[in-house]
């Protein structure tokens, strides 16, 4: 598999690098705003680019969405999205690209993690009402948006599961009062160098349920994203994530 990979200097995108090699595919060049030497070219532009692929993987950030979408589109290229903190215009975005390339987008390509995700829904399905859902999520200090965009599809997860409407509150401070059935509270500790650690607790009455995962490596998520990737080549047009893929690979 011949990969162009977006955000190719920065840290995933060098363990991207790394893991390609390892697992016999080929990143045939790079494109990052603060170029450095990698073991391809790298661009800072996209009409710089020489080289054919089979697929993007992009690790960069939301800034500049249309421009690789339109790259995408005009190459015919397929894209594996694992940026996160995407904003409402970018969706839209995403809407208006979904019937040209296809694109695989999620908040985490962890497979553990889309596997709690499953979990979740169905724990939720089975304890109902009676529990109390809070999810803790825990990044190291450079991490820019939050919450991340796991616990926000943690919380998905949880709404799914539940018959009643749920809404996010982010976080408590001050005289808020008695907690509401209503709500799904998710809080964001940042420090250090954690890679990645989220918690789903169901608390009922004399009991607590707790479902969590914890990224050791940042690997986890190169190899995700080659997976998704190669499994994206096959694909035709249209808007993808991790339960599609883990249908095929379960």
């Amino acid at each position: 598999m011949k990969i162009l990979l977006l955000g190719c200097c920065g840290k995933m995108g060098k363990i991207v690098t790394e893991r390609a090699k390892d697992l016999g595919h080929d990143v045939v060049c790079g494109v990052d705003l603060c170029p450095t030497e990698m073991p391809y070219p790298v661009y800072q532009k996209f009409d710089e680019i020489t080289e054919e692929a089979d697929v993007v993987i992009d690790f960069s950030s939301p800034a500049l969405l249309e421009e690789r979408l339109a790259f995408c589109e005009a190459k015919r290229l397929p894209i594996v999205l694992a940026a996160t903190g995407y904003s409402e215009d970018d969706l839209e975005l995403f809407g208006r690209y979904r019937n040209k390339i296809a694109m695989f987008k999620t908040g985490n390509l962890s497979i553990g993690v889309n596997l709690l995700r499953m979990l979740v829904r169905k724990a939720a399905e089975a304890l109902g009402e009676d529990f109390d859902v809070e999810i803790i999520e825990r990044h190291h200090n450079r991490k820019k948006d939050a919450p991340s965009g796991t616990a926000l599809m943690l919380a998905e997860s949880v709404k799914e599961g539940y018959s009643t409407k749920k809404e996010n509150v982010y976080g408590r401070h001050g005289n808020v009062g008695a907690r509401q059935k209503s709500e799904i509270g998710i809080h964001a500790v940042r420090g250090g160098t954690i890679v990645g650690e989220h918690e789903v607790m169901f608390a009922g009455e004399d009991e607590i349920l707790t479902l969590c995962h914890s990224a050791r490596s940042r690997k986890i998520f190169a190899d995700g994203a080659l997976k998704a990737a190669a499994w994206l080549t096959k694909q035709g047009a249209g808007i993808y994530g991790m339960d599609d893929l883990l249908h095929d690979l379960l």
